[in-house]
């Protein structure tokens, strides 16, 4: 099921663009404190690096991803989530916008 609303948040209005601007996100928090952001990447192939392990979740559009050390591309649809590990990376290939929820931790 697609996140559609996340009630109680504070959100951090500057928003971060990444890539030229093909990866513009906005990061809140939650009233429990998790930290998480939401945002849209354009039509592009990217690479982004993670910090923390990252939780990518699809609610409008599709990617295809590939996690470091793979060679296989995986598809990701409205409703779908993939994985990222902490200290890392992935690459990600847009065709059409790509609006997203990253969880983090």
């Amino acid at each position: 099921m697609t996140t559609a609303t996340l009630p109680n948040v504070t959100l951090t209005t500057q928003a971060n663009v990444y890539f030229d601007g093909k990866c513009v996100s906005h990061s809140f928090t939650l009233a429990d404190g998790t930290k998480k952001s939401v945002g849209v990447v354009l039509p592009a192939t990217l690479t982004f690096n993670t910090g923390a392990a990252e939780i990518m979740e699809c609610v409008g559009g599709g990617c295809e991803y590939k996690l470091a050390g793979s060679d296989e591309w995986k598809s990701s649809g409205p409703g779908e989530r993939f994985s990222i590990p902490a200290n890392s990376s992935f690459d990600i290939r847009v065709a059409e916008a790509y609006h997203y929820i990253c969880h983090y931790g």
